[in-house]
């Protein structure tokens, strides 16, 4: 194409795009006069869409949470992608006011570069990016985010061109977020060792033990209204102080449900599910988790991220066999002590105590602000533990296993793609000088990994001993006092958990294959 041509295709769409912005500003819009420019407004730096997000993270669930933080991040790399390289590339004026009514300028008229638009790429890159997580809320808030778009023709400080632009760069960032970090949807949990369990169509069988402590009361009632809605003859047992310890409501409620060939549910966060785990496998009963807690770890890598999902595998009789991580206290004077189970993770140096100053601090002031200062106060506070790891002496600020190999940024477990793969995931953290400051900076930037005070393995059995005697333990968000010495194993394939088949997850792309183990 000749430079002529160019030229005068670049002339034709500049001139339709400004005859298209001069019909919105000749156009009147009474319903819109007082609620576009203020929408406008509303989402300068992002403010809206955060809103939205905290919104979301406390009122939508797991998936929620999830599609909350995609968006955000997808907004982030969008703002930062307009500011740094699309207004500095492309220099255009702002549109000439004179033709759009007083009663829509904006108090403050922004002076950077009109291409493309910040704020379209903003509201674009957020519901795509909660769109890929979760379909629902993207649908919900498409409107909103179109609503802002147009504020900005409406409002006179951009060009149709600006704001196709910059949506255009908004769903850019979304889809190479995705890339990054597939959603749920591209990645159906894989292959697991299927379990011959009875279907309970109606649920006859199904024992179901709530743990109202996971949260407030309110918490659990739509929960519980669907499954008696769905499962009309499953039991439902509400544990409290006057029902004794939760290990025996739930040790009586799983014999229950063995002797009617059925299954032990659980409502709870993840702390109330490892309970149940000892009760399930005494009375050698499959297990049902119902996300009832805050994270539910547990439950999202097993694909149970609802309620719904729950009662389909129930009533269709859908099951897998997953591993169980086991803690056991090396023989003392006297004598063996029970082991403990963790489904999720256990660990033991500043992470027990993290745990402890958040679950203080949080009624107070929020789970996030006092994670953060957990941090801050172990950072400045805490001192090395002195270990001994499968015999060789260790200074540590972190020991950490997980049941089953995660997939994870940085030190953090984020999730893991195989219940049943027969191995722990060990990550240690070594004492050294400036241990901390190198530790956070490698992991910042990605090169945790070549760093001296990090190691990782697989192995399938861990001896730690020479633990001081005020040293805790952390396993699947709990923490308890740890023994002088323990061995850290896996039972494999031992727990039978529904779990709903792969073609009936939302989102799922193929059923998995039958491994035959």
């Amino acid at each position: 194409m000749s430079d002529r041509a160019r030229h005068r295709i670049r002339n034709l769409l500049r001139a339709a795009d400004q005859s298209l912005f001069q019909s919105v500003a000749a156009r009147e819009w009474p319903a819109a006069e007082t609620v576009l420019p203020r929408l406008s407004r509303s989402a300068n730096h992002g403010l809206l869409w955060g809103g939205v997000a905290l919104g979301m993270w406390a009122l939508a669930g797991a998936r929620g949470r999830r599609a909350a933080v995609r968006g955000v991040t997808s907004l982030t790399l969008a703002s930062v992608t307009v500011n740094t390289i699309g207004k500095r590339s492309v220099g255009r004026s702002r549109p000439v006011l004179d033709a759009v009514p007083v009663v829509r300028h904006l108090p403050r008229q922004p002076y950077t570069s009109s291409f493309p638009s910040g704020h379209a790429a903003s509201a674009a890159a957020f519901v795509a990016g909660v769109a890929l997580e979760s379909p629902r809320w993207g649908a919900a808030l498409a409107p909103l985010a179109v609503s802002v778009a147009f504020s900005r023709i409406y409002t006179g400080v951009h060009y149709p061109g600006d704001v196709l632009a910059g949506a255009a760069l908004g769903l850019g960032a979304a889809y190479a977020v995705r890339g990054l970090a597939p959603s749920r949807s591209q990645m159906p949990p894989p292959a697991r060792p299927r379990a011959d369990v009875p279907a309970l169509p109606e649920g006859k069988g199904l024992v179901v033990v709530v743990n109202p402590s996971s949260g407030s009361q309110p918490q659990f009632a739509d929960p519980i209204k669907q499954l008696r809605t769905t499962l009309p003859q499953a039991e439902v047992v509400f544990h409290d102080e006057e029902a004794g310890p939760l290990s025996k409501v739930l040790a009586k409620a799983a014999r229950e449900a063995a002797n009617q060939g059925g299954a032990l549910g659980v409502c709870g966060g993840d702390g109330t599910v490892n309970a149940a785990v000892t009760a399930a496998l005494g009375a050698d009963v499959p297990m049902v988790v119902l996300p009832g807690g805050t994270f539910n770890h547990f439950a999202a890598d097993l694909g149970v991220d609802t309620v719904a999902d729950a009662c389909t595998a129930v009533m269709k009789g859908s099951a897998v066999r997953t591993d169980v991580g086991r803690i056991r206290p090396l023989r003392t004077a006297g004598g063996d002590a029970d082991p403990a189970f963790f489904l999720n993770t256990f660990s033991i140096g500043v992470y027990p105590e993290l745990v402890r100053l958040r679950e203080r601090w949080a009624p107070r002031i929020g789970g996030p602000p006092a994670t953060l200062l957990g941090v801050a106060r172990i950072l400045r506070q805490a001192d090395p533990m002195q270990v001994q790891v499968n015999g060789h002496r260790r200074s540590l600020w972190l020991l950490f296993a997980g049941n089953g190999l995660y997939r994870s940024v940085g030190i953090a477990p984020v999730r893991r793609h195989d219940l049943a793969d027969g191995m722990l995931d060990v990550r240690v953290a070594h004492a050294g000088r400036f241990a901390r400051t190198r530790l956070l900076a490698a992991a910042c930037v990605g090169r945790l990994a070549r760093t001296p005070f990090y190691a990782a393995a697989t192995p399938k059995r861990l001896v730690i001993s020479g633990l001081p005697e005020e040293a805790c333990m952390a396993y699947d968000g709990e923490v308890t006092d740890a023994p002088p010495a323990l061995l850290i194993d896996k039972l494999d394939e031992a727990l039978t958990v529904y779990r709903p088949a792969a073609d009936d997850l939302p989102g799922s792309l193929a059923a998995p294959r039958d491994t035959g183990r």
